[in-house]
């Protein structure tokens, strides 16, 4: 063997005008991305002494290495590809059985057989590998330049069920590969949809800015009892629009943001978006009266339209949630140096099962009065973790209560 030309020299004149132009790459990727097959491939080349463990992609006219382990410098990496011919798994494939030797030199079957002498290899294993649906595969490969003991029953036994182990790998990696792939193409999917309700939202703002400019001009002028009652439920409509928008976006740009981002100022006129979000809720909902208790003498350190939003998504809940003709109280007061605002009406006490996930997106009670995206609550929710708080909900009574904490509000 010492005299034979170095199979590196020999494989690259069979791979030079092949590289890179065979049609396996997923089978490549599939195994040059395994685990279990690197280790197997080492195990084997231990077991046997064999210093180059391969699993090749065989075909009636082409031999691509999808994985290869080389300490002989054998010249084969993944993605190689050699002419089918010049290999001895042509015949594993027709056949379907092995193809063994110890010794190129002497074996009965091999010995000084020309693939061997021109390649420069002293002992060979080739163990057919199948799918799990029978179908050939290819083969697992062990060569050395030097003669080893691969015919020995145990030897081979272990061969066939590392082969049979790659077979059913092979279906495992393709659906696991198969799964990353949707998994990606799915937030890639999100993210446009995403970006989409973004630019959707921001894009709604203008008309719906213009349509509240235009009730509210009409306000000014005279008009009947009827046209009164029509105004009042345009405000109504507009101002869940603009609270639909508001949420959807806030949504999106969490979402492709990593979070709601606040900007937490230390004199925040907290009291007074109170009473602002609360006074148009009370435009919007005339027939639902709702009570404002502020106990907040200092300043208060929070971003306060962030805070003023998640209290309006907590009374609208309240309102669509909500039994009808009962009051809906919010009280905004100190406990130590924490702020806690709290929404409580009365109504069904919330399913166990709604619980659990209540805060999280597109969540809606199966008797919410209105339309909604089911943002609210999750919104509310995120507003309070962006500042360090939280929020709790707890029935009791007949009543619902939402607890807004906010840690340390004191300026």
């Amino acid at each position: 063997m010492n005299d034979a030309p170095h199979p590196a020299k020999i494989l690259q004149d069979h791979t030079a005008y092949l590289a890179g132009n065979h049609d396996f790459q997923a089978d490549i990727n599939t195994l040059a991305s395994s685990d279990t097959i690197r280790v197997i491939l080492e195990t084997v080349m231990l077991a046997t002494g064999m210093r180059f463990a391969a699993v090749a992609r065989v075909t009636a006219k082409r031999w691509v290495a999808c994985r290869t382990v080389d300490e002989i410098n054998f010249g084969l990496q993944s993605g190689d590809e050699i002419e089918i011919r010049s290999t001895f798994c042509q015949s594993v494939r027709d056949t379907g059985q092995n193809v063994l030797f110890d010794d190129a030199k002497t074996d009965e079957t091999y010995g000084n057989h020309p693939i061997a002498t021109k390649f420069g290899i002293g002992s060979y294993a080739s163990i057919p590998i199948y799918r799990n649906d029978r179908s050939f595969f290819g083969t697992l490969c062990a060569i050395d330049t030097e003669p080893r003991e691969v015919k020995h029953p145990r030897v081979l036994a272990m061969l066939h069920m590392f082969a049979d182990i790659i077979g059913r790998n092979l279906e495992t990696e393709e659906r696991l590969m198969a799964q990353e792939e949707l998994v990606e193409h799915e937030r890639k999917m999100a993210k446009v949809q995403e970006e989409f309700v973004a630019v959707l939202g921001h894009d709604l703002r203008n008309p719906v800015a213009a349509l509240a400019a235009g009730t509210r001009q009409l306000q000014k002028e005279p008009h009947s009892s009827r046209g009164e009652l029509t105004l009042s439920l345009m405000r109504a409509s507009l101002l869940r629009m603009q609270d639909l928008i508001e949420n959807m976006m806030l949504h999106a740009k969490s979402r492709l943001g990593g979070g709601i981002r606040i900007e937490a100022t230390t004199e925040a006129p907290l009291s007074e978006a109170l009473e602002q979000i609360v006074s148009e809720i009370r435009a919007a909902e005339p027939e639902q009266t709702i009570n404002l208790n502020l106990a907040l003498q200092d300043a208060v350190k929070c971003d306060a339209p962030r805070v003023a939003q998640a209290v309006s998504n907590l009374v609208s809940n309240a309102v669509r949630h909500g039994t009808p003709g009962h009051p809906i109280q919010v009280d905004a007061v100190r406990q130590g140096s924490d702020i806690v605002i709290r929404v409580t009406n009365r109504g069904d006490e919330i399913p166990a099962t709604l619980k659990s996930n209540l805060f999280e997106p597109f969540q809606r009670g199966q008797h919410a009065r209105g339309e909604g995206l089911g943002l609210g609550l999750y919104i509310a929710s995120s507003i309070a973790v962006a500042h360090g708080g939280r929020l709790d909900v707890t029935c009791a009574d007949g009543f619902t209560t939402f607890s807004f904490s906010l840690p340390g509000g004191a300026a």
